[in-house]
């Protein structure tokens, strides 16, 4: 890995967004904040969430997205603001293929623990007004993944993030982003991944198992709305 920092530090509020025909509240348009931010163990201090059930919590409290990703995607999609995938951390020198789940970083005063990928959903598309905005993400696996909080304190930009342990088991958020939202088919994957459910989100687990039961999930609903 090369040397990592975060370049941007940026919080967002629930407002409503316009998604075929009906308006759905959303915290994914954030902005930079003055800095330094607290950051507690469900996040950052003035972040909001607006869907709770699917953002949010001890699992899910800080989104970080490579910047890296944004020069790609001004070539197939133009300009990007940042942040623009509602991320709370934009990095660089972390990408989704270097962070192994259960990884520990100390950023500033903080600890975090890298928790699994982001799945993408329609609300990207919502907020850049690309209608297959949640799919593209999801196909390029340029998703960011999600952090715990194990040690709350402050952030700033141009922190750099400082990798603290490294499981062994070396299950990448880029491999169980594969597994999970792409090859969905491939059930040797699915049981390398349940070999170490440690490491996955109860609700993931539970997927798989059901898929190696035969029953394959829908994600029409998260990436179309």
């Amino acid at each position: 890995m090369t040397d990592a920092r975060v370049t941007v530090v940026s919080t967002g509020a629930v407002r409503q967004l316009p998604w075929h025909g009906r308006d759905v509240a959303t915290a994914i348009a954030k902005t930079p904040t003055p800095e330094p931010v607290e950051v507690g163990l469900l996040g950052l201090a003035g972040d909001e969430q607006g869907d709770r059930e699917n953002h949010g919590g001890p699992d899910k409290a800080v989104l970080l997205y490579p910047g890296e990703h944004y020069a790609a995607w001004a070539q197939e999609v133009g300009e990007l603001p940042i942040p623009g995938f509602g991320e709370n951390l934009t990095t660089s020198g972390l990408l989704e293929t270097d962070v192994v789940l259960g990884a520990v970083y100390e950023i500033g005063t903080v600890v975090l623990q890298v928790s699994q990928p982001r799945r993408p959903c329609y609300k990207l598309a919502a907020h850049h007004g690309i209608g297959d905005m949640a799919v593209r993400t999801q196909r390029t696996g340029r998703t960011g993944f999600y952090c715990r909080v194990l040690r709350p304190g402050q952030l700033v930009r141009g922190a750099g993030v400082v990798l603290v342990t490294r499981p062994s088991h070396g299950i990448t958020a880029a491999e169980v982003h594969r597994v999970v939202n792409l090859d969905r088919d491939d059930l040797d994957g699915a049981r390398r991944l349940l070999d170490h459910a440690g490491v996955l989100p109860q609700s993931w687990a539970k997927m798989l198992h059901r898929r190696l039961d035969g029953r394959l999930d829908s994600q029409v609903e998260r990436l179309h709305g």
